[in-house]
């Protein structure tokens, strides 16, 4: 999926709205465990309940491998169910030497047919290289991450007076462009939002932290939203887990219909649709 096409699709729905897939076998409705694949049919009700009101999907990947052969298939079976109309990232957080980064490309984008995964850009150019070679496909770096321990190193300062994560920024910026790089940055630090913008005026964001970790949807859109909009707000928990019955699916309708609501609003008060 290239940009104008995700572009396209927010303002279809007037939505950007990217449901995270952290799918935990510990946390599902006790009446799924007794089907051949739990995971999948959670997943899939999920999907039924909120396709219309969401633009990606996210399948954390640690939440699959964990349970070994059985949790790739139902990951495969879950991708062969998500609309070809909606954004799909792979939340892999890879990064590694760059014939080792190749294999993950090849396993993200060609083997499992992911619009986009998500790296760690530590390790420097020639790891993230490998995932921009692929046309049409999107690298998801990480940038300003949600979470506490954010602090001991992605805000270091350096020498030249930047922050860590500023530089990682601006460094990506020369790797790539904005067809082919998004970046992470949490909802969590909205007044960050504002200064990463100033730094990567035309790249897409992937923001996470609204919902379960208290980042509030307004600030963040304020903060983020560019003229091609360019933001995903990621929420998982708070949709997936919004019930522990049978019920769920409705629960996790009403939680991202709200979303998408509110999206809508901020979408026309912003004057980009």
């Amino acid at each position: 999926m290239t940009k104008t096409q995700l572009v396209e699709q927010i303002k279809l729905k007037q939505s950007y709205l990217c449901v995270g897939l952290d799918t935990d076998l510990a946390k599902l409705p006790k009446h799924l465990l007794k089907l051949e694949d739990p995971v999948f049919e959670f997943n899939k009700a999920i999907i039924e309940a909120t396709q219309d009101l969401c633009v990606a999907y996210k399948p954390n990947l640690a939440f699959y491998e964990a349970m070994g052969p059985k949790g790739w298939l139902s990951l495969e079976r879950t991708l062969e169910i998500i609309p070809q109309s909606h954004f799909t990232i792979a939340d892999a957080k890879r990064g590694d030497i760059g014939n080792t980064s190749s294999m993950y490309a090849q396993t993200f984008f060609e083997t499992y047919g992911f619009d986009s995964v998500t790296v760690a850009p530590y390790m420097g150019e020639d790891s993230v290289k490998p995932f921009l070679e692929y046309k049409g496909k999107f690298t998801i770096l990480l940038a300003l991450t949600s979470n506490r321990g954010a602090d001991d190193f992605e805000q270091l300062e350096l020498n030249s007076g930047s922050k860590l994560y500023e530089e990682v920024l601006r460094k990506a910026c020369s790797w790539g462009s904005s067809e082919q790089l998004m970046f992470v940055a949490g909802a969590t630090r909205p007044e960050e939002l504002k200064h990463i913008r100033t730094i990567v005026p035309a790249h897409f964001l992937l923001i996470p932290g609204v919902g379960a970790q208290g980042g509030n949807l307004a600030e963040v859109s304020a903060a983020a939203m560019n003229e091609e909009i360019g933001i995903l707000v990621n929420a998982s928990r708070s949709i997936l887990y919004a019930s522990s019955d049978e019920n769920f699916a409705e629960a996790a309708r009403a939680e991202a219909l709200s979303m998408q609501e509110e999206m809508s609003v901020l979408l026309q008060m912003a004057g980009v649709v």
